[in-house]
């Protein structure tokens, strides 16, 4: 998809008041620290360093903004969980993004990456939950797909399904992903051009 393989790095913020004037929509990417999500943002967008990835989990601490075309943005939210980082620091982090999450007009919807090994932990219903009382569709990349054999991929990706459609019933979705694989590229540019209405 042309919009996203010309994504191009637009600003960061640290601070809510700093966020860009509304214009297009925004589609913001969430995830646990170290499940894969600035691989999906670089594999999705077809570059190597658009968003920085790391060992290290927790590197991703602020909101980073990279614009699609001419008037959408990807968002780059910071990761959550096991950043070696203060209490103050991880407070703000969460208030920054359950705000952020809950409040902002432009963002259509949320792509939430989890490690397809270790897929609904209490830090990824967290999100969920912050997130689906603004009704806004969800979308769920369960990556590494490559590190598990496809029977166990899929039976992992239908533990998620079985769980999104008790839970949350046609608001979420799932698939399988994997940068190294480059495998379900297709399925997301399906799902993210339909919420941006691109062809």
């Amino acid at each position: 998809m042309s919009s996203f393989q010309h994504a191009t790095f637009y600003t960061t913020i640290n601070n809510l008041r700093d966020l860009p004037p509304p214009n297009g929509l925004e589609i913001a990417f969430a995830g646990r620290s170290n499940a894969g999500k600035s691989s999906a943002i670089n594999t999705l967008t077809r570059r190597n360093r658009l968003a920085f990835v790391s060992k290290t989990p927790g590197r991703t601490q602020h909101i980073n903004f990279f614009k699609l075309g001419d008037k959408h943005f990807l968002v780059d939210l910071p990761g959550y969980g096991f950043a070696k980082v203060p209490l103050k620091t991880r407070q703000h982090w969460e208030n920054l993004l359950s705000t952020y999450l809950q409040t902002r007009v432009p963002l259509y919807g949320m792509v939430l990456i989890m490690d397809v090994r270790h897929p609904l932990t209490p830090l990824d219903m967290r999100m969920l939950d912050w997130f689906t009382p603004t009704r806004k569709p969800v979308h769920i990349l369960l990556t590494k797909a490559d590190k598990l054999t496809l029977q166990q991929a899929r039976r992992a990706l239908q533990d998620v399904l079985n769980f999104l459609q008790k839970t949350y019933p046609q608001q979420c979705s799932a698939q399988l992903f994997s940068s190294k694989a480059k495998k379900g590229v297709k399925e997301v540019y399906s799902v993210l051009g339909e919420w941006l209405n691109l062809d």
